[in-house]
Formats: C-alpha cells, sequence, structure tokens
C-alpha cells in the first residue's frame, strides 16, 4: 500500500508494463505516464493535465503479462453518469486520490504524501512527532472494532460519500473521514440488493468486484463478533496479503477445538479433501477468488459463507467445489456435499 502510486521518472523500475513492443491499446507514450498505479494484480497509468490526473486507456494485466483496454463503462460504477464518456473527463481527485494519497485536500488537489503513508491509518501526526504520547497518535488497535475497523474500510469498500455531491462535484472515497471517526458519518456502503446479481454484487450479497473487502465483511460473523481486520492482516508486514501467518496456521489459531467455531476433527476430515491438499486449505471453501480485480484475475472473498453448488444453480454465483472441479456438475458436488456425514445436508443442498 505505501508503493502502489509511482513516479516513473523518479523510479523506472516501477514500470511494468510492456511499453517496447507495439500494441494497438496503448496510445500513450511512458513519457506520458506521470504516475503508475499498481504492482500487483495489475498496473494502469495516469497522466497529468493541469493541476489534475487522469487515467490513460489501457491497462497491463500482470499476472497474464498482456494489456488490456481500460474504460470505466455505462452501467457500472455508480458516479459514471455524473461523468463524461472519455478517461480525460474523469478526473483522479474525485474518483481515485483520497485512498491513495494522505491528507487529500480537495479545494488545492494538494497532498501531504502519495500513497498510504502512516498519518492514512493514525491521523494528524505532527503532535505525536513533536511530544510522542499514547493519547496524541490513534492506533487502531486500541479503539472499538468498528472504528477500528473502520480504519480499513474507509478504501477497502464501494459506496459514496454522505454529502455527494460536495461542492459540486461527486467522490468516490470518503471525503472528511480520519482514522478514529465513525465512518458511517462520512461514508455510505452500496446498498445490499438480496437476489439481485449486479456490478457490485451477487445475488447472495457477496462482492462481485474487488475492493469490496469491507462490504462482504460487514455481513460476516467474525465482523459481528468482533473480530478486526488487523487480526488476520499485519499491514506493516511485506508478506503477500499482508497475512499474520501462512494458510490454514491462521484460521487455526483461533478455530480450535475449544473454539465452538472450531473443527471437531482433523482438517482433513473436515474437508474430505487430503490434508495439505489445496482442498484443504480453509480458504479454498471460505474465501473463495471470486472477485474481480482485472479481467479473468479474481481475489478473494471475506463474507467467509460456504458458497454451496445450489446456489450455483439458483443464482449464477461460482460456488469452491465445481470451481475447482471445473469437469464436474453442480448436481455432483451436491451429492459429494450430501454424503459427507460431518455435515448439515439441509444446509449444503440450498
Amino acid at each position: 500500500m505505501a508503493n502502489v502510486v509511482q513516479d516513473p521518472k523518479i523510479h523506472p523500475e516501477a514500470v511494468v508494463g510492456d511499453f517496447t513492443t507495439p500494441n494497438p491499446l496503448v496510445t500513450f507514450k511512458l513519457d506520458d505516464v506521470a504516475f503508475t498505479y499498481g504492482s500487483r494484480w495489475k498496473q494502469r497509468y495516469f497522466t497529468k493535465r493541469g493541476d489534475d490526473y487522469y487515467v490513460l486507456p489501457a491497462q497491463w494485466d500482470i499476472q497474464k503479462k498482456r494489456w488490456l483496454p481500460f474504460h470505466v463503462e455505462k452501467g457500472t460504477d455508480w458516479w459514471v453518469p455524473h461523468y463524461g464518456e472519455s478517461n480525460m473527463e474523469r478526473p483522479t481527485s474525485t474518483l481515485c486520490d483520497g485512498c491513495h494519497s494522505v491528507n487529500f485536500n480537495i479545494e488545492t488537489k494538494q497532498v501531504t504524501e502519495w500513497n498510504v503513508g502512516c498519518e492514512k491509518c493514525h491521523g494528524p501526526g505532527s503532535l505525536h512527532v513533536a511530544h510522542p504520547t499514547k493519547q496524541n497518535i490513534v492506533n487502531p488497535d486500541k479503539l472499538d472494532s468498528v472504528r477500528g475497523n473502520d480504519t480499513c474500510i474507509q478504501c477497502h469498500s464501494q459506496g459514496q460519500p454522505v454529502g455527494n455531491p460536495i461542492a459540486g462535484k461527486y467522490y468516490d472515497w470518503p471525503v472528511g473521514y480520519l482514522p478514529g471517526a465513525r465512518l458511517v458519518d462520512y461514508w455510505k456502503l452500496e446498498e445490499l440488493k438480496p437476489g439481485v446479481t449486479g456490478f457490485y454484487q451477487y445475488a447472495d450479497l457477496t462482492a462481485h468486484k474487488n475492493r469490496m473487502q469491507g462490504n462482504d465483511f460487514v455481513q460476516s460473523n467474525m465482523y459481528h463478533r468482533e473480530i478486526r481486520c488487523s487480526d488476520c492482516h499485519q499491514v506493516h508486514s511485506n508478506t503477500v496479503s499482508n497475512l499474520r501467518m501462512p494458510s490454514n496456521a491462521l484460521c487455526l489459531g483461533c478455530h480450535t477445538k475449544e473454539n465452538p467455531a472450531g473443527l471437531k476433527g482433523t482438517v482433513s476430515e473436515h474437508t474430505h479433501h487430503a490434508e495439505g491438499s489445496k482442498g484443504s486449505q480453509c480458504v479454498a471453501c471460505h474465501m473463495p477468488k471470486i472477485e474481480a480485480t482485472i479481467k479473468d484475475s479474481f481475489v478473494s472473498a471475506h463474507t467467509f459463507r460456504f458458497i454451496t453448488p445450489a446456489q450455483t444453480e439458483q443464482s449464477g454465483i461460482p460456488n469452491p467445489c465445481t470451481s475447482c472441479h471445473a469437469d464436474k456438475s453442480t448436481t455432483w458436488a451436491t451429492k459429494e456435499l450430501i454424503a459427507w456425514t460431518s455435515v448439515s445436508p439441509w444446509r449444503v443442498a440450498q
């Protein structure tokens, strides 16, 4: 998060897109790029015009090493009707920059720093720097679970500011929010619509696209049991997804046999897959990669619900069984699940 936005003139190594091979999608030159955005799933390219930045019309798929078009189409994001058709009519100041900078000033369009610096999560820090105490800085771990999680949800969610439009402009980030405040006073999450599959969600309310970890998480039992994002993610680390521990060790650290929500037997007895196999990873069933971050690349859901094959038949939401066993049908998967004596046949058949 601290290096998502980079100036390629200062950090040429940040550029991962192939600018050496001609491609009809790439109608701009590297010299036109003021900022690169992204280094894991996708890389987009911002150009500066006047006092604002705009996203150029091609993005690099990092996983598949290919160029893809970038243009937000009609009927997708809520803000599209409020802006022109061209990328050059859609400034990042209103649609992006508040989450990818510290203290973005909507009047001057100036920032304290680009990327997620310390103050993005800990609040204003000048007093703390001058005289460090626990009382003059925000520590999200010391806040109640709602406000602690708000620190992450401020950017890891889809919605819009409560006060939109602000000074006649429509913003896609929580203008005015500072860590320690109640995010709900500044930001409203995308409306949940049961039974509807749309741009933002599947019919069971699991998110359909990336950046909706917060929209997912607030629905979960984990959130309502006051689990925090930071219980699983250590944002100061440089591990994949900033996880505190790898794979099952993280989940099973809490879901012990003594925990009512823990396993009653071994992992393989619970999953009906071989120990250590992909099918015996907790995240394979409870955090399936079904939320689009770029074409044909997906990130993990955060509701932690198990999605049944029947739900695939009913509403088209991908289930982890046939997503992995791609050569099998949902009927096959349902029969297999009902045969498992360690789970409720009524629940898996729904």
